[in-house]
């Protein structure tokens, strides 16, 4: 999920926890547990300054061993022991206890995301991705900000958060549901389909949908419970050639490629130099793919300039990295 959304989500936990006989309302431990409800619901995205190096580096480790089982023990134990130190008199357990489940539940929301997590490691380090929930629902948050409105004006907190969170249960029941319905009616469209992965919005009724079969890929969309086929592309097998290996030594290349499950790929020799492009089909936008990784190689096959994330016209591409002209 979004920064925003795991913040609410953490000061609702606080407010959930006052139902916890050791915790209560209004005392050492109900604050001590409030501030490692909302640090235990920031820490794995602690990973998010990676982006300030470059973006290969953040795409192959977001949501990686910052959110392990590992290291949701870590996390637990570094935040609980900080805050002892200013609130020596909480009761350690339960302060514990509720930081290490606001951990738990930031790494179990994110994995109904497209984007999803590595959970699991260090037992498999396959990606988690449910593809449920946008990584902002409008929905989710709002339900939260109202939870946290009626605590201002004298609800009483946990009774509050758990009527919030019960609601929020059937609405991931409802989101699964609809998704399942999807999938059910591609495998009637498409004949042998492979793979299917589908994308959630912050519309409630739009999603976006990617295809696998055995011979092409296929991007559509399901608006109000309809599908729309927009692009179809042959799936043609990334050929190992003496460029290809070259691109695929690049950073940025190899993170795509470690991410991204669906894209098809380009090469372009020109004059002077070649480029490799891949392109991932799962976020399809006016038409346009914004999701990429580009590296263009001299004569020599060496790397000249490389890129990927998102990017939202061929003209901001080539400027924001003064890539050579084609």
């Amino acid at each position: 999920m979004d920064t925003g959304t795991h913040v609410v989500m953490g000061i609702a936990l606080g407010g959930l926890a006052t139902l916890d006989p050791a915790i209560g309302v209004d005392n050492p431990t109900a604050h001590a547990v409030m501030l490692g409800a909302i640090f235990g619901s920031q820490a794995p995205d602690l990973d998010t300054i990676l982006k300030l190096r470059n973006n290969a580096k953040y795409i192959r480790n977001h949501r990686g061993i910052t959110h392990s089982i590992p290291a949701i023990f870590i996390w637990s134990f570094l935040i609980t022991g900080m805050i002892t130190i200013f609130i020596p008199e909480s009761n350690l357990l339960h302060l514990w206890l509720w930081t290490l489940l606001a951990i738990v539940l930031h790494v179990f929301v994110d994995i109904f995301n497209a984007y999803g997590t590595q959970a699991l490691r260090p037992f498999t380090k396959k990606w988690i991705a449910l593809g449920i929930i946008n990584t902002f629902d409008p929905f989710i948050f709002v339900a939260h900000l109202v939870g946290i409105a009626i605590w201002l004006i004298g609800g009483h907190p946990g009774y509050t958060f758990l009527s919030v969170y019960i609601i929020l249960i059937g609405y991931y029941i409802i989101r699964f549901s609809m998704q399942r319905r999807i999938i059910h009616r591609l495998h009637k469209l498409v004949p042998q389909i492979e793979q299917v992965i589908i994308s959630p919005t912050m519309r409630f009724r739009r999603w976006h949908i990617a295809i696998m079969t055995d011979t092409s890929f296929h991007v559509a969309r399901a608006v109000d419970g309809e599908i729309m086929f927009l692009d179809e592309f042959e799936r043609i097998p990334v050929p190992q050639t003496d460029v290809i290996r070259a691109a695929e030594q690049d950073d940025n290349i190899s993170a795509f490629l470690s991410f991204s499950p669906v894209y098809r790929w380009e090469v372009d020799e020109y004059t002077d130099h070649y480029e490799v492009r891949f392109i991932d089909l799962r976020y399809r936008s006016k038409g346009y793919y914004p999701f990429v990784a580009i590296v263009q190689l001299d004569q020599e096959l060496n790397i000249v300039s490389s890129y990927t994330g998102w990017i939202f016209s061929e003209e901001k591409l080539r400027k924001k990295l003064e890539l050579i002209p084609e």
